[in-house]
């Protein structure tokens, strides 16, 4: 039995790649940061839950005690988003989105490097659409998952005498928790702005929260990632990047291929914004 490490496997896209890596025979080690989401886990057969926080060093160099002596896939899922004007986003806010989106993901690979080696394993990076699409009022969260993808462009060269794979998913707006409370963050991103700047962007927020009921109905369900991730781990010739659906490609394609005043307009309107 083939088996791999799955970062925040608590929700989300992670959660639909355990449970669906267990259902088709992956014995699944499940990355979470409470205990309550561990007892969670624990009941599906085939997962093994473990704690770990990426950006917490002691439980990523922990991460050798608890992994299977043979380890052949390791799908970097763990992520959050910053989002809002990049002119108010706080340092603080800046390197905690880094460091749970490129340093953290990048030190779970390297703990795992070793037994990857030995397997001759595969990497998979969850990315984004905004990995190759920047996005206004995303600019902290695009920033890292440009980084992401440069960081496993490098990293997919370097491990090639190895033979380790290394492949990133690009999906857009997905079913999961995070458009659920959308409103919230909006809320969140408003109040964390001083009163200049809320009156600075205030028609880039209420452009930011009109887009939100239509980028619900373009999600795309979590398991449906969770099948493209299963793909970049068990293709025979995998490829560097995996886009979910038509719709990312599309995105892609056209922002690439338009100049850019040309896509600034796109997307500025796309999001709602001035």
């Amino acid at each position: 039995m083939s088996s791999v490490l799955v970062t925040g496997a608590s929700r989300g896209i992670g959660k639909a790649v355990t449970l669906h890596l267990a259902a088709v025979g992956w014995d699944v080690i499940a990355g979470v940061r409470r205990p309550e989401d561990a007892a969670v886990l624990e009941a599906t057969a085939g997962v093994t839950p473990v704690i770990l926080d990426i950006t917490d060093p002691e439980q990523v160099a922990a991460l050798d005690e608890v992994l299977p002596a043979r380890l052949n896939a390791v799908v970097n899922n763990a992520g959050v988003v910053v989002g809002g004007p990049l002119e108010s986003v706080s340092p603080d806010d800046l390197r905690r989105q880094l460091d749970v989106n490129v340093v953290g993901q990048l030190a779970v690979s390297q703990a795992a490097l070793p037994r990857l080696r030995e397997s001759r394993g595969r990497i998979v990076f969850v990315s984004s659409v905004n990995g190759r699409v920047a996005a206004p009022m995303l600019g902290p969260y695009c920033a890292s998952k440009f980084a992401l993808e440069a960081a496993a462009d490098a990293l997919r060269m370097e491990l090639r005498p190895w033979r380790i794979r290394v492949s990133v998913v690009e999906p857009a707006q997905t079913a999961t928790d995070m458009w659920d409370s959308a409103e919230q963050t909006a809320d969140d991103m408003e109040a964390s702005m001083s009163p200049g700047q809320r009156v600075l962007y205030a028609k880039h927020i209420a452009g930011f929260r009109k887009m939100i009921p239509t980028s619900r109905k373009m999600a795309v369900p979590a398991d449906k990632v969770a099948q493209v991730v299963e793909s970049a781990l068990t293709d025979r010739r995998s490829k560097a990047r995996y886009a979910v659906g038509v719709g990312p490609r599309l995105q892609m394609a056209v922002a690439n291929a338009l100049p850019s005043a040309v896509s600034d307009v796109v997307l500025r309107k796309a999001f709602g914004q001035p």
